[in-house]
């Protein structure tokens, strides 16, 4: 494990940038860009398309490490380059940006008020070339829908079960049990999610360190006794479909809570733009989102 990211993750001043769109999430992510479904005729080429927007983002001066701690990449952005590097290697080198890799294979159907992780068959392999190409970390995302004990704790099972496969690899797993920002049940399921994560989190040993990315709960500074536990590297919240400015406000409330946002990241760029109007956009972007998380 590499120890300055591994110190920048934990003390660091700044926030994760969630450039992890993949095969199913992509054709919005380049729609709400500006590049819609008629300008590409296959996947290779949509997939081309959104690693030209994320290097443009990644190499632009606004994405900077005064800001930005880390990055979640998607597969198959790690195994592409940037400027005659491997993604990571740049990001890691050229920016002091910490990489890490989505590693989820998308979500099952909903069970017991929740949706699991689909199977991963081939994890090892991944987590294999995350290492080769200097991967510090993974993601996996799953999402809780209702306050089903029974569901919140399978949901909880599963991600600590691939995230000990993950430190045993030598990589810091972030585990991400979403919570459905519209459920009616929201502070119920975090409340069981608390308690869930809390029981795992106990049973680790010193040395099995994770990250947990969480929905901003409603309760606030409610996830306070996880980011302060041992072997948690940091709690990062994601957007989970508030606006930027909303999310910002609200993660303001909840105290060492930093950001990891997606779509609030991205929501004012455009391909249309000049670089001179990407950077600016990217630049106010990247400053409000900072603010919030310190």
């Amino acid at each position: 494990m590499n120890q300055h990211q591994l110190d920048r993750m934990k003390n660091g001043k700044g926030f994760i940038a969630a450039l992890d769109q993949s095969g199913g999430s992509t054709p919005k992510a380049l729609a709400d860009y500006g590049i819609t479904e008629d300008a590409y005729n296959n996947k290779d080429e949509m997939f081309d398309l959104v690693h030209q927007m994320r290097t443009r983002i990644i190499t632009s001066p606004a994405f900077d490490a005064n800001h930005i701690l880390g990055a979640i990449l998607f597969e198959q952005t790690m195994d592409r380059s940037i400027e005659g590097m491997y993604t990571g290697d740049y990001l890691a080198e050229q920016k002091d940006v910490v990489p890490f890799l989505k590693v989820d294979k998308g979500l099952a159907e909903q069970t017991d008020g929740v949706q699991l992780m689909k199977p991963i068959p081939d994890l090892n392999d991944l987590l294999t070339r995350a290492n080769e190409r200097n991967i510090f970390g993974t993601k996996m995302r799953s999402v809780i829908k209702e306050a089903n004990s029974e569901g919140v704790k399978a949901i909880v099972n599963q991600q600590f079960e691939m995230a000990k496969q993950i430190i045993h690899a030598d990589l810091v797993p972030i585990i991400e049990p979403e919570v459905d920002i519209n459920s009616p049940e929201k502070t119920k399921c975090e409340e069981l999610l608390k308690a869930e994560i809390r029981k795992h989190l106990d049973s680790l040993k010193d040395d099995e360190l994770v990250m947990l990315k969480l929905s901003i709960p409603t309760v606030t500074n409610m996830y306070k006794e996880l980011i302060d536990h041992p072997n948690v590297v940091r709690v990062v919240a994601l957007s989970g479909g508030y606006a930027r400015d909303e999310a910002n406000e609200l993660l303001k409330l909840n105290d060492e809570l930093i950001a990891s946002f997606s779509r609030a990241l991205l929501q004012d760029l455009y391909a249309s733009q000049s670089d001179e109007e990407f950077n600016a956009a990217l630049q106010q972007t990247v400053e409000s989102v900072y603010n919030a998380s310190v």
